[in-house]
């Protein structure tokens, strides 16, 4: 592939697309949602064929997206310049595109994840080329169609079917401003180092093992009964999904028997299925890597609640291991069905335990203490904090990590101006 090719088509799109006002690029959004909406049917088919996905959730991927591109197409132009008052004539914030914006996307969610990195960036004046994960190409070829079935400029949007060996080229060219990067914690880190290394803008969004928190004081059947589907949505493979279930001692013998039984109504299945709620892995290799994290875990003390048994190359049924302070596989994501179940003796430590991770994605607490619930507002070391509910992403906030799961954000109005250089202007006229 002659990436040099597709990076000048874009330069030149780019270089009229800035013009653009931002309202007639809003406009253009209305109707990406829409055709995006039309076929959802078709587009969800594509996500479950090729990474497995069942298909109610897919369909609900692409729901989810469509909603979140309406969100930006009525959204208030951030982008205006910001008078500020000064002891001159003008003093002015200016936000001005930055170029073309590489986007380095993962298998999980398609469609979703593409989008939302793609709509705030191409609304803000820039445009995309994407390297999608492998596995996912098609979907990837089917973005860039909708795109261009809703009248945006052609070369706005490129999906370039490439490996990682690449991306180095096209981060050396100065026609390209920034990347996006959602994956794991390595991916993300080589990918930030080419970034720097070439004086390009990055945003990561990276690994999670977030924390479900379950205090003495809360709606224990509620948690109970919402605990599996925060952490087997897409069979477990979310980045904010639930991951460690962290229970107050207290509550620990009326808290497990529920989860554990609500965890073993997700049964793998046909992911054709509307009825699914659980289906294989994306790849072979990624069950093994669950399958090694588990005995590992076993291996450092960890006790079985309930067995991840593998039933074919990619499909488990899904498991349950308690684990304690010190175990190493605390330092790892488990991507995939597998939760982990600690216990805590009070607020204090159960903060600690939370804590005590290289992560910081979204965390959930349950209380109906409002003070205690500020305690871990104020305390927990995550992008998102969670109350009574599982951890979600939402277009009208925020959505990004700490520490090792990475900066930068995605979603909101604050997402518009992430990929923009902010320019002063000041002096006498």
């Amino acid at each position: 592939m002659n990436l040099s090719n597709h990076i000048n088509s874009a330069q030149k799109t780019f270089l009229e697309w800035k013009k653009v006002p931002f309202t007639e690029r809003q406009t253009l959004l209305l109707k990406l949602a829409d055709v995006l909406e039309k076929d959802k049917e078709k587009f969800a088919k594509l996500i479950t064929t090729e990474m497995h996905k069942p298909i109610s959730q897919s369909i609900a991927e692409i729901e989810k997206s469509a909603g979140m591109i309406r969100y930006y197409a009525k959204a208030e132009n951030v982008l205006k310049p910001e008078k500020i008052k000064t002891e001159f004539d003008v003093s002015e914030v200016h936000y001005d595109a930055l170029g073309i914006i590489l986007g380095v996307m993962p298998w999980n969610f398609p469609f979703w994840q593409v989008l939302r990195f793609a709509v705030p960036a191409i609304l803000a004046g820039n445009v995309v080329l994407l390297k999608h994960a492998s596995i996912c190409f098609e979907s990837g070829d089917a973005v860039e169609k909708v795109f261009k079935d809703a009248g945006f400029p052609e070369y706005i949007f490129q999906n370039l079917r490439i490996g990682h060996e690449e991306i180095k080229e096209i981060l050396e060219n100065p026609y390209v401003r920034g990347v996006s990067l959602t994956g794991s914690e390595k991916a993300g880190a080589n990918v930030a180092a080419l970034a720097g290394k070439n004086i390009k803008k990055s945003v990561l969004e990276l690994g999670g093992s977030d924390a479900y928190i379950v205090l003495d004081d809360a709606d224990v059947e509620k948690a109970a009964t919402e605990a599996p589907s925060g952490k087997l949505q897409n069979t477990g493979q979310v980045c904010n999904a639930a991951k460690r279930f962290i229970v107050h001692q207290k509550v620990e013998k009326d808290f497990v028997p529920k989860f554990v039984a609500e965890f073993n109504s997700y049964q793998p299945a046909d992911p054709f299925n509307k009825e699914t709620k659980l289906s294989k892995m994306a790849r072979p290799d990624l069950a093994d890597e669950l399958e090694s994290q588990y005995k590992k875990a076993l291996r450092n003390g960890a006790e079985v609640v309930l067995a991840l048994e593998r039933i074919s190359e990619s499909e488990f049924r899904p498991g349950i291991i308690l684990v304690k302070e010190g175990n190493p596989i605390l330092q790892e994501e488990l991507f995939g069905p597998l939760a982990m179940l600690m216990v805590g003796k009070d607020d204090e430590e159960i903060l600690k335990l939370a804590n005590d991770i290289p992560f910081g994605l979204g965390n959930s607490v349950w209380t109906k203490d409002k003070k205690r619930a500020q305690f871990f507002i104020e305390n927990l070391e995550s992008g998102t904090v969670s109350i009574n509910k599982s951890t979600s992403s939402d277009a009208r906030l925020p959505f990004g990590g700490a520490k090792s799961s990475g900066y930068g954000v995605e979603l909101s109005l604050h997402a518009i101006k992430e990929f923009t250089q902010i320019k002063t202007v000041v002096g006498n006229i």
